[in-house]
């Protein structure tokens, strides 16, 4: 098993492997760990021809930067002449026809996409229960979640897959699985990754994360994918550093941690506990670490989902059965065609969420509901920018527990949401976060430890992640 990128490279150099004793490597895994659930389609001989002529490439000296890695997809991103489905039945025998840039932007530096990772259903959910295809188990304990949306993504990488994967984040989809099973999970500012080719969930939340061993390979991926897109408006023109090479810390960042974050009675006392352990431990390392108040916490959950569903009422309303995905045989006319394909396409989480955001976004509670939440983001954006002019980083519990057992919270979609509770804040503000590995719990499941920063502060974050992965 390969930790790093950068142990591939060398062995590769050293002819000790090879792309193709690569992907044989991860074939086999993924066969002798079927039962995990994370591959919704495995591209085996592709990636195979595909790692048959990275080597000869390599062997000429013309391969790109990407050069004997392996990745997975999760299955809301475009991959031309490949199944997408957003593991919806909705979207039954759909194939992409373009490829999303980010994806395009690794294919070409020579990554091998060795398939596409089962999910939970348009990306709604902190479980990967709500997948038409099952739950994706948690490798270290089976009767545990993987967390969501990204579950299939988080757990390939954690059960030695891929190297690492393409995940979604819209309120924590990238960083509670990755914080679930021991893994980086990384969510860049909101517009540094062109969103062309993700399936949109809510627009102005969405965005294109990734999930790895260490912080390196999150670096490189992250320099790759990002910049502006002709196919994206919404995309940052800023100029791209140069991540990898810039993730030596060589100052003392000043953090601050949410006091009531850490006084939340839905915290679970180990996580609490880990947490409290690495305030510590900073502050003996000569950093300072300080409580602040955030008295807006309360209001992130519910302006979250007022707002995400609305987005989703809008962006989910072009699935109809008219025009590609499942349609019903059961329609006699235009309007039960509209109707019964969505009902029987849709799944349960799905269909809460849509209707909702039509409930926010009808006539009567318009300004109630949807432009108040608006409002209240304004405020959350403000009040965690004054935080952020005075200090670094942002500290807190990626999750309030570690992985839950499977069915706990299936049936309860309030206990659900809390899941996201401390990660959400950063896709209401639009600023960058990471998880990072903060030890284990007393049944040995994973730990993580969420750090945000400023928007287009990715830089720092990954050096300061770096840190704590050393330290």
């Amino acid at each position: 098993m390969y930790h790093s990128f950068k142990e591939i490279r060398k062995a590769i150099a050293e002819s000790k492997t090879s792309c193709v004793d690569l992907v044989n490597h991860y074939l086999k895994n993924i066969e002798a760990k079927k039962h995990l659930n994370v591959f919704l389609e495995v591209y085996a001989e592709e990636s195979l021809a595909k790692a048959k002529e990275i080597d000869q490439k390599i062997a000429q000296g013309t391969a790109g930067k990407l050069a004997g890695m392996v990745i997975g997809i999760k299955d809301v991103l475009c991959y031309a002449d490949h199944g997408l489905q957003a593991s919806s039945n909705i979207l039954a025998g759909f194939k992409s026809q373009f490829t999303a840039t980010a994806v395009q932007r690794l294919i070409d530096e020579d990554v091998i996409i060795i398939g596409r990772q089962n999910c939970d259903e348009f990306a709604m959910g902190s479980s990967n229960e709500s997948s038409a295809f099952g739950v994706v188990l948690n490798e270290i304990d089976n009767t545990r979640v993987a967390g969501g949306s990204s579950g299939g993504s988080a757990v390939a990488v954690q059960a030695d897959l891929c190297l690492a994967s393409l995940g979604s984040d819209t309120g924590g989809s990238v960083r509670q699985p990755a914080s679930f099973c021991g893994v980086v999970g990384f969510k860049p500012t909101y517009s540094r990754i062109s969103r062309y080719g993700l399936i949109a969930y809510a627009s102005s939340f969405d965005v294109i994360g990734i999930l790895a061993k260490n912080v390196e390979d999150t670096a490189l991926l992250l320099e790759l994918m990002s910049g502006q897109d002709n196919y994206d408006a919404t995309v940052s023109r800023k100029n791209v550093p140069s991540y990898s090479q810039k993730l030596k810390l060589d100052y003392k960042p000043r953090i601050a941690y949410i006091r009531e974050t850490l006084e939340s009675d839905g915290l679970n006392e180990e996580v609490r506990k880990r947490t409290f352990e690495k305030i510590t431990q900073l502050e003996a390392a000569g950093h300072v670490v300080e409580s602040v108040d955030f008295p807006l916490l309360e209001y992130i959950l519910p302006t979250y989902y007022i707002l995400t569903t609305a987005e989703a009422s809008t962006n989910l309303s072009r699935f109809d059965g008219v025009r590609f995905g499942h349609r019903s045989e059961k329609a006699t006319d235009l309007e039960s065609m509209y109707k019964l394909s969505r009902s029987e396409g849709f799944g349960e989480e799905v269909k809460r969420r849509i209707m909702l955001g039509t409930f926010v976004l009808s006539a009567n509670y318009y300004d109630a509901y949807f432009t108040k939440a608006q409002k209240v983001r304004r405020l959350i954006k403000e009040k965690t920018a004054e935080i952020l002019q005075k200090y670094d980083f942002i500290m807190s519990p990626t999750a309030p527990t570690t992985a839950f057992k499977i069915g706990t919270f299936f049936g309860n979609p309030l206990q659900m949401y809390l899941a996201d509770i401390f990660s959400v804040q950063a896709n209401v503000v639009g600023i960058p976060a990471v998880s990072v590995p903060n030890g284990f719990d007393n049944a040995g499941l994973p730990i993580g430890l969420q750090v945000m920063a400023n928007a287009f502060e990715e830089e720092k974050l990954l050096a300061f992640s770096q840190y704590l992965m050393e330290n």
